[in-house]
């Protein structure tokens, strides 16, 4: 299976530098991690969130778990930012809203750039700190390797800390 070809294109028109990293067919940062043999913090772990009015991705180290808590509280600092009120709640969506919204993504497979989806996303800063960090395509079978400096020229993006040990 090949990497949706409108992720290719958003890279490129936003001149993304990055590699594609073909690997086995898995399903798990971890699986990632042993895989590419790296570190687990350095695999980016995709996460869509939901809140009371809208969607958001959030983006934690391999080795991390999302606190919700800690989540909603960034995220709410960035509403305020925008001027909108704050949200009352955080949680995961479901796998149908995840098949309608990402179509032609593999779930468990989105890519961290919120600004194709025309949504947010909050970056643990944990994961901003290391050298390279590796990165959904799309599919299973392929991973893009990216400098955390260049995914932060990206945009869209609200950096915080809202990970915590599994």
């Amino acid at each position: 299976m090949k990497i949706p070809q409108k992720i290719i294109k958003f890279l490129g028109q936003n001149k993304i530098k990055y590699e594609i990293i073909n690997h086995r067919t898995v399903f798990t940062a971890y699986d990632k991690a042993a895989t590419l043999k790296v570190k687990p913090n350095m695999i980016g772990k995709t996460l869509v969130l939901k809140t009371d009015k809208d969607l958001v991705i959030a983006l934690i180290p391999g080795n991390k778990n999302l606190d919700k808590n800690k989540a909603k509280k960034e995220i709410n600092i960035w509403r305020r930012k925008q001027g909108l009120k704050p949200t009352k709640n955080v949680d995961f969506i479901s796998e149908a809203v995840m098949k309608n919204k990402f179509k032609g993504i593999k779930i468990g497979a989105v890519p961290p750039f919120g600004n194709l989806y025309k949504l947010p996303t909050v970056v643990d800063r944990g994961l901003l700190k290391e050298k390279n960090i590796f990165l959904n395509s799309g599919i299973y079978e392929s991973s893009f390797k990216i400098s955390p400096a260049v995914f932060k020229k990206m945009g869209n993006s609200i950096e915080g800390s809202f990970s915590k040990a599994k």
